[in-house]
């Protein structure tokens, strides 16, 4: 039923184009993420500006070093217009958007699950193994975040409490059972950045944290 479907054109045209659309909108959503913090630090449009991109890009740049590949945003320039996109929606927008309750959390959820299975999906591409396809999906998906928070001087989401890159980890490790499973990509990257986003849904919802290392009693001397 699902290859049925990829026979109508444009549904043809995403599926042949599928990593590069994710990308794209993993890019808008995380740039928001990043501008609209950036707006509650009262940043100028160009700061506002730098904090998205590199919240979009970040990650992506990263994976790509350590795969010894061209960073992709140096081959294509979509990726700064479409953080000027969201820097012009967010301006636009933004009564509507600070109205909005956990918008900056939505946004970032959003971004996180797209960008694991690109991070995943350009890995596999490039012929490296399903457990290296993880971490550098998990890299791609947190890294921008990290870059993020410490440009505004706050402590990152990856190093509190909160799961974060662990539902990169867990996500990845759905692909694979989807790619296990012989179940078409597109569908396995749709339920693996689902499975993300949920997860970020699920255990803000219910303040469900990591536990944390504790010295106990232990004195330390310093």
């Amino acid at each position: 039923m699902f290859e049925i479907l990829f026979e109508i054109p444009l549904l043809d045209y995403i599926r042949n184009n599928f990593v590069e659309l994710l990308d794209h909108a993993g890019t808008f959503a995380f740039a928001l993420s990043g501008i609209r913090l950036a707006a509650e630090k009262e940043f100028d449009w160009f700061g506002a500006y730098v904090v998205g991109l590199v919240t979009a890009i970040g990650g992506g740049t990263i994976r790509d070093l350590l795969l010894d590949a061209t960073p992709f945003w140096m081959l294509n320039s979509s990726y700064l217009i479409v953080t000027a996109v969201a820097l012009l929606s967010f301006v636009s927008l933004k009564k509507f958007i600070f109205r909005l309750n956990n918008t900056l959390f939505l946004f970032d959820a959003i971004g996180l699950g797209l960008f694991v299975v690109v991070g995943i999906e350009k890995t596999l591409i490039a012929n490296y193994p399903f457990w290296v396809a993880i971490i550098m999906g998990t890299i791609t998906g947190s890294v921008g975040g990290l870059i993020r928070d410490v440009l505004i001087n706050e402590t990152p989401l990856i190093l509190r409490r909160d799961i974060y890159a662990v539902a990169c980890i867990i996500g990845g490790l759905v692909f694979a059972l989807c790619d296990w499973l012989k179940i078409d990509h597109a569908l396995a990257s749709i339920i693996s950045a689902s499975t993300v986003i949920l997860i970020r849904l699920v255990v803000t919802k219910y303040k469900i944290q990591l536990p944390t290392v504790k010295h106990g009693d232990i004195k330390i001397n310093r």
